[in-house]
């Protein structure tokens, strides 16, 4: 295990070397000049100058690249050129309100498909199991954005239950973390589902009947804990997704959140926060992918990674 982590935590520094580069490249090869761009189109030369010697993208290449590298590894992402903000300074309250946004996503969207993805595999090719069934492809077939506006419209505008935007309260919750759940939900009961039928279906469970145990023993003790190795697979990539699609979430409710400054930062031209935050996206998503690798080694002691 500990050869695992340490072997994961070393293609994370990798993997944030080659980001950086990428971002640095992609950067640069933005149709145009960096520093026009930043300006504005109608601001004036001196400006533009003034900018392009302030960032040194009037010195070579390769002299941009390492200072550029040099700065990320002390913590220097750069100015905002909105509001003159240290990066880190705005980057790092958005991944606080993204990673409660995503993480109450992923605890609604897990809670449900466990209960619903169970129940329906319990009762395999009945009502409840179809009623499961055609919800969830629904749902899967549902985009966030249209999930997202037909709750507005429900529960904001016509019942006003709710309010359309904000994080103020927890009423503010409810309706991003339900529209960005629900698609992640549908995904998951059916390969819950998928899974129990298949654990249900093996000689272990009909052993365990057959001895007297209670149905509920053997669906969520023997059943289940068989079917955690895909489950906890797809949860992993689930997550990914979830971050992913909190960028509309985020955009449709005005949460302040990381996904909704990326958008922001693209509108108002402001590279060095893209960038920040393009950056820092990444590494959650790396992180997540670390967190599964060890949950399924821990979960199946077969698996080495050495």
């Amino acid at each position: 295990m500990l050869r695992l982590i340490v072997s994961r935590l070393i293609f994370m520094v990798l993997a944030a070397f080659l980001l950086l580069s990428f971002l640095f490249a992609l950067f640069h090869l933005i149709p145009g000049d960096p520093a026009q761009l930043m300006a504005g189109d109608n601001a004036p030369e001196h400006l533009v100058q003034s900018i392009r010697a302030a960032y040194g993208f009037d010195q070579p290449l390769t002299t941009q690249y390492f200072n550029y590298m040099g700065k990320v590894l002390q913590g220097d992402f750069g100015l905002s050129n909105y509001s003159r903000q240290p990066v880190l300074d705005i980057v790092f309250p958005r991944i606080v309100n993204t990673a409660a946004l995503a993480g109450c996503a992923m605890l609604l969207a897990m809670t449900t498909s466990l209960i619903l993805g169970s129940f329906s595999a319990m009762f395999w090719n009945r009502p409840l199991d179809k009623g499961v069934t055609v919800v969830s492809l629904i749902g899967i077939c549902t985009p966030v954005f249209v999930t997202g506006i037909i709750g507005i419209y429900v529960f904001a505008v016509w019942l006003r239950w709710l309010p359309i935007g904000g994080m103020s309260t927890w009423k503010h919750f409810v309706l991003p973390v339900a529209t960005l759940g629900a698609y992640q939900a549908a995904i998951f009961t059916r390969m819950v589902r998928s899974c129990m039928v298949d654990a249900l279906s093996r000689d272990f469970i009909t052993t365990a009947r057959a001895k007297g145990a209670p149905e509920r023993t053997v669906v969520f003790h023997h059943a289940l804990r068989n079917a955690l190795l895909p489950i906890i697979t797809l949860f992993g990539l689930g997550l990914g997704h979830t971050l992913g699609g909190s960028v509309v979430t985020e955009t449709i409710f005005n949460w302040p959140g990381l996904g909704r400054l990326m958008v922001d930062a693209i509108l108002s031209r402001d590279l060095p926060v893209l960038q920040g935050s393009i950056f820092f996206f990444a590494i959650i998503f790396i992180l997540v992918n670390l967190i599964v690798d060890i949950l399924y080694t821990w979960a199946d002691p077969r698996i080495s990674y050495d």
